[in-house]
């Protein structure tokens, strides 16, 4: 299917305002430009966050004895279920950009749709912090989480990881550790939208979508350069978990893919990875749609599609337990 036509519209109003000076292309600023550019396009773009019964700031303490900030979203817990299950999130921006604010309107609605709680990460971010620090993070969030989970009212028995790009990266590679390590909480669904999970930029989909596409090759390779620290980092599973040598009794997932995106084909090679070691995995490609779709509420209708089927995997996944009229109640 070609390009959504609102997409296309999107990205030729992008392709001129680059041209003629008017927006920055992200892998010509620093770091710190880009995180700004990065949020400010966030807001423009995405819908306004839905409005929820708690939204907490957390701080979640690292291996290195830093802490990391966190943001809770929960609705309202039911009557006969208080403790809420949860999903760990990740957010996207390459390991460099991207924050808790680029994400809060997609986490408060995956907390609205499911219902469940959402904790969402601001793991560090580099190139102050190179790999595997985000990869460190991540694991100590669910640690956190399975230790304090308890006092915020989270059932730490019922946790999904999930996040987009990066914060796919990341959950898919938390799902393997979680795996690894029985003093972790088991997740019981990886949700992972449009994750890079090669480190490869020589696929069909690369090739095919890799420029005028919103994320373009040049930016992909900047963001490389600013979290790892040399080319042999993109051969480690945990920066490329399509490399991991066993995938077997990982947590069931659920892959969010864009059709025009390239990264596309490691998410079609990731699902095969996990179907062939006998984990059971959903892949949802959405037709037309480009990176980061699901930031895109303003600009399309298929980025709400996407949360809502999101939200029924997670609450197929949270409330295996119930009945199929007590789950159609919770949905």
């Amino acid at each position: 299917m070609p390009l959504h036509p609102d997409l296309e519209a999107l990205l030729d109003m992008v392709e001129i305002a680059t041209a003629t000076g008017k927006r920055p292309v992200i892998h010509e600023l620093t770091p710190t430009q880009a995180r700004r550019e990065f949020d400010e396009a966030s807001t423009a773009l995405d819908l306004p966050p839905e409005a929820l019964a708690r939204v907490e700031a957390l701080q979640i303490a690292t291996r290195d004895g830093s802490h990391i900030d966190a943001r809770l979203y929960a609705p309202r817990a039911r009557g006969d279920d208080p403790a809420l299950p949860v999903l760990l999130h990740f957010h996207s921006g390459g390991f460099t950009v991207g924050s808790l604010a680029s994400h809060a309107s997609l986490c408060s609605a995956l907390a609205t749709h499911t219902p469940c709680a959402v904790v969402s990460v601001a793991y560090r971010l580099a190139p102050e912090h190179k790999f595997p620090t985000a990869v460190h993070d991540a694991i100590d969030a669910l640690a956190w989480l399975g230790t304090h989970g308890a006092a915020l009212g989270l059932d730490a028995t019922r946790i999904a990881v999930g996040g987009d790009s990066a914060g796919g990266t990341l959950s898919a590679v938390l799902a393997l550790a979680a795996r690894d390590d029985p003093t972790l909480p088991q997740p019981c669904l990886q949700v992972l939208c449009y994750a890079g999970l090669g480190g490869d930029t020589d696929s069909p989909s690369h090739r095919r979508y890799g420029q005028g596409h919103l994320l373009d090759t040049e930016t992909i390779d900047w963001f490389y350069r600013q979290y790892l620290h040399d080319a042999q980092d993109r051969h480690d599973w945990r920066f490329a978990p399509l490399r991991a040598a066993d995938h077997r009794g990982v947590a069931p997932a659920w892959i969010v893919l864009a059709e025009c995106d390239p990264l596309c084909d490691e998410g079609h090679a990731y699902a095969r990875k996990l179907a062939d070691a006998g984990v059971p995995v959903t892949v949802r490609e959405y037709a037309g749609m480009v990176h980061e779709f699901l930031r895109m509420g303003n600009i399309v209708a298929e980025a709400a599609q996407a949360h809502e089927d999101i939200a029924r995997a997670l609450a197929g996944a949270m409330y295996a337990h119930e009945a199929p009229e007590q789950l159609a109640a919770a949905i």
